[in-house]
């Protein structure tokens, strides 16, 4: 079964590629569709919208699961 993710969280620059400093990557899920992990991103995008640093996504698999 395909699991999907919502990631992200706060980033030094608008590149998107490093975390601000003692920040964590956010990931919330699984979710069963992508119909409902959309739901979750726009939840997410829509409160940072101001926040030029934030950014949110969609990722599909077991690969976005945090390691226990």
């Amino acid at each position: 079964m395909t699991e999907y993710w919502v990631v992200g969280g706060e980033y030094a620059d608008t590149r998107f590629t490093t975390l601000v400093p003692g920040r964590a990557l956010e990931r919330y899920g699984p979710f069963a569709s992508y119909r409902d992990a959309r739901a979750e991103w726009q939840k997410r995008a829509w409160a940072t919208v101001d926040d030029c640093q934030v950014r949110y996504t969609i990722v599909e698999g077991e690969a976005a699961s945090p390691k226990t």
